[in-house]
């Protein structure tokens, strides 16, 4: 087995933590360590400290993945070996220290980073603008062993709007948030985020298309690798120029993951440690212990957080009860709507005067 090159793995991620891993895992499987940089259909993106290439995962490994509904993930560690004719391939995953998850259509975690220290929650400060978006991707980070840091974008276009802004979120965030406002387009930039660009750091951005992660991920890297774009003047909104999620090497001897915009967000995480830490301490002063925190007399929570905070963690608790109910839990529910919704139509057929 050949020694772990530390020094040449530093400027893709590797952490201590990580090289241990590797170690113990290279002590019984074979391969060259790598890192992947791109997830394809087909191939997948690496890069072995030196140099990026395509490699493929073999069968084996795909099918391992898929038994425990997962699969590769961009800042996954991997091991790989080349064949007789130099193609590339995957023969297994080392486990992810830390990821990422959103819920996909069905209602399944889906892995979108993993191996990942920092995630910059990127926000213009223009009609981008939105505490309620920001706390759902502050949901997704929270309980991941992942830093959440905000970005507020645009501070160029918006000169008059930061101090507000800020107050803003400072009010409504939980406490010891960071939040950084930048011009994504000034080379200062580094400077303003230095305390996460520490050699062997990995941060993912995460935001809504427009916001600036593109842009960002260029200004850090200081040459025009990722696709930009404008947003429209009516909302605001970005056109999707991001499509894959990438890694990238920063001079820092950090990395990037740039990732596309989303039009909607479905953490993954139970709303309890969502990034509501305010509502779950509050909760312990109501009156009753299973306030539901809508009209019930004496209820702490509705007197002092927000209501339109309080509004978005209902509806995050309702998305992640319906996401974690079970085939029977579902059919029982629709029972109940569809009992509902005729005793409801006898009652308006019955009533007097109809």
């Amino acid at each position: 087995m050949q020694e772990l090159d530390f020094d040449r793995l530093r400027p893709i991620g590797l952490s201590l933590s990580m090289a241990r891993a590797i170690t113990l895992a290279r002590e019984e499987l074979a391969g060259a360590p790598l890192r992947v940089t791109e997830v394809h259909r087909e191939t997948i993106g690496v890069h072995d400290g030196v140099a990026s290439f395509t490699a493929r995962a073999i069968p084996r490994l795909s099918r391992s993945l898929a038994e425990d509904s997962a699969s590769l993930a961009v800042g996954d560690w991997v091991l790989g070996e080349p064949d007789r004719h130099r193609d590339w391939w995957i023969h297994s995953r080392i486990a992810p220290q830390s990821q990422l998850a959103r819920r996909d259509m069905h209602g399944l975690p889906q892995v979108f980073a993993s191996n990942v220290d920092t995630a910059l929650l990127v926000m213009g400060l223009d009609t981008d603008f939105s505490p309620r978006r920001l706390e759902r991707f502050l949901a997704l980070v929270q309980g991941s062993g992942v830093e959440p840091v905000v970005v507020l974008t645009k501070t160029d276009l918006c000169v008059q709007d930061v101090p507000q802004r800020v107050e803003t979120l400072l009010t409504r965030l939980p406490v010891g948030l960071s939040i950084v406002a930048v011009n994504a387009l000034d080379a200062a930039v580094a400077t303003n985020l230095a305390p996460w660009l520490a050699a062997g750091q990995t941060l993912v951005l995460l935001g809504s298309s427009g916001a600036g992660k593109s842009t960002l991920t260029n200004t850090l890297l200081g040459a025009a690798v990722q696709d930009t774009g404008g947003v429209r003047q009516g909302d605001g909104r970005g056109r999707h120029t991001t499509t894959v999620r990438s890694l990238h090497l920063l001079p820092s001897g950090a990395c990037v993951i740039d990732t596309p915009g989303v039009r909607t967000l479905r953490p993954a995480t139970d709303v309890a440690g969502a990034g509501f830490d305010d509502v779950m301490t509050l909760a312990r002063a109501c009156r009753f212990r299973d306030c539901g925190h809508h009209g019930e007399p004496g209820c702490a929570v509705r007197e002092a957080v927000q209501p339109d905070r309080l509004a978005n963690f209902h509806k995050l608790e309702r998305e992640h009860k319906r996401d974690t109910m079970t085939a029977l839990e579902r059919r029982e529910q629709l029972n109940l709507w569809k009992a509902r919704g005729r005793s409801a139509r006898a009652w308006a057929r019955d009533k007097p005067g109809v």
